[in-house]
């Protein structure tokens, strides 16, 4: 991977997100672990998803960067009012950089892990679509 790849898979996220990152990969919730038991080794369409991924100042709880997909896992905080209105400003930096954000429950991962990996491969297929085609070769 070359210099030019790193800076444009992680949009110049600063060391101490990096670490933040490694401490989050440590301590994935129940939930999280369950996706990413369903995702890691390609198994998603051959597609590589990364967990708790470094991008600028955030964090993404999965990611795959030839679609520029987030999938992000929801616990209970973000119910709240102050978090939704975080998250919706988050995603929408993440939508300038072309990105799509994908939010799931904590429940819906835990009670219907099938539906929830049926969206995941939906939206992947769509995404895959969308983008020009060059950025997806060698997936």
């Amino acid at each position: 991977m070359s210099i030019s790849d790193k800076v444009s898979m992680f949009y110049n996220a600063k060391p101490h997100i990096f670490e933040k990152a490694k401490m989050l990969r440590k301590n994935m919730t129940q939930a999280e672990l369950k996706l990413w038991a369903k995702l890691k080794g390609k198994k998603m369409l051959g597609l590589r998803f990364r967990p708790q991924h470094p991008i600028d100042i955030f964090i993404a709880d999965f990611y795959c960067h030839p679609l520029k997909l987030i999938l992000e896992v929801d616990g209970g905080i973000h119910k709240s009012k102050e978090q939704k209105e975080y998250d919706i400003g988050r995603e929408g930096e993440l939508e300038n950089w072309g990105m799509k954000v994908i939010r799931f429950t904590n429940e819906e991962i835990e009670n219907e892990i099938d539906l929830v990996m049926k969206e995941i491969k939906r939206i992947c297929e769509k995404r895959k679509s969308e983008l020009p085609q060059s950025p997806l070769q060698g997936i």
